[in-house]
């Protein structure tokens, strides 16, 4: 029973009883000694969705302060700290930022700092951690992804899994989307660097060594530029914020960050309503590619340059309408992502609670016991 509000959050005694398989009865005297331990307590009612009459169901829920669950999204150029209650409310958040050449030591130390900080701002001090996860962009290097998972369950004495940080900004949009209908969807989120995540037969998938899903490296424009990967022309020299921004100027329109080119688009700059095109097209392709692959219900884009440029988004539809219109009725719906950059870190502390079918054989690439 504990496991069951701690996987889902809020539940009434009927919705326990259906998911443990007891009578309600039985729940009801469970639920009770757990209410006199104080292990649990009641949250609220069911009144504002409740159709017809009766009182109200009780919605039950573990006691925030039983537990601290962190989600923690290393990116290119930032880190998100999330930290959940039992309850699966946020008690705090934030992010900080450092320079893209910047390695895992000072990367480590913009997180750990930012997780003190908000440790002084919220009063929240991390003594009932009990589990940690951590989103790392891609899988160069796997020592560095057991490093990080080592620090953090050193400073933490907490259990911590690591996995590809965009893999869980899917988990997070997916589960958000609370359709049962999407069994398949492909996620893209384009910011400092690109990266994706599958959902296939309603479960997230990982692939044999954690690639699935990592379609910022598919090549997009044969002999292009040059890659971190160390390829030519993949999508992330085409689509990342960067490599937006540096196109825009290479033409001559001076755009340093995502609020100058937000400023441009609401002017219909024309030389960065080009650019926005040009990169929608090579996104369309590959993800038109891969949704001939997949057949998803839904293609889904994340990133605050979705939000700025809606011209990105129209332009990876059409093109992806187009790439599918010998079967018009395989085109998928195509929208962007409903979370905001923090859907990495919301995400990790979801796989955390293992809250939804989704993650249903699902196993991170990093574990430990932090020592416990």
């Amino acid at each position: 029973m504990l496991r069951v509000l701690r996987q889902n959050g809020a539940q009434s005694r009927n919705e326990i009883a259906a998911r443990v398989g007891l009578s309600r009865t039985t729940v009801s005297e469970i639920t009770s000694d757990l209410l006199g331990r104080g292990a649990i307590r009641v949250v609220d009612t069911d009144a504002v969705e409740r159709v017809g009459s009766g009182r109200p169901a009780e919605r039950l829920a573990l006691d925030p302060a039983s537990g601290q669950y962190m989600g923690v999204d290393f990116g290119h150029r930032r880190v998100n700290v999330l930290v959940a209650d039992a309850a699966h409310d946020i008690i705090a958040s934030g992010t900080a930022r450092y320079e893209e050449s910047a390695q895992w030591p000072e990367r480590l130390d913009a997180g750990l700092a930012l997780i003190d900080r908000l440790s002084a701002e919220t009063g929240v001090h991390y003594g009932a951690l009990q589990a940690i996860a951590i989103g790392v962009p891609g899988w160069g290097d796997r020592s560095s992804a057991d490093g990080v998972a080592e620090v953090f369950a050193t400073r933490f004495h907490a259990g911590v899994i690591v996995d590809n940080n965009v893999r869980f900004a899917g988990l997070a949009e997916a589960l958000h989307a609370q359709s049962d209908s999407v069994r398949d969807l492909i996620y893209l989120r384009l910011s400092d660097g690109v990266g994706g995540g599958l959902v296939v037969g309603g479960q997230l998938v990982k692939g044999s060594n954690g690639y699935a899903g990592e379609l910022g490296h598919v090549t997009a424009v044969p002999g292009g530029a040059r890659c971190r990967c160390g390829k030519s022309g993949c999508v992330e020299t085409v689509a990342s914020v960067p490599a937006i921004l540096g196109r825009c100027r290479e033409l001559g329109v001076p755009v340093d960050t995502l609020d100058d080119l937000k400023a441009a688009v609401e002017i219909a700059h024309p030389t960065v309503d080009q650019v926005l095109r040009e990169a929608g097209t090579a996104v369309g392709r590959v993800l038109g590619t891969a949704a001939m692959t997949l057949n998803p219900d839904e293609i889904v884009l994340g990133g605050e340059i979705i939000q700025v440029a809606p011209a990105l988004l129209r332009q990876v539809a059409d093109t992806v309408t187009y790439e599918l219109s010998w079967r018009i009725d395989a085109a998928p719906v195509i929208r962007p992502a409903l979370l905001s950059d923090d859907g990495g870190a919301r995400g990790a502390i979801a796989a955390l609670f293992h809250e939804s079918p989704l993650l249903a054989g699902y196993e991170a690439n990093v574990t430990t016991d932090g020592g416990r």
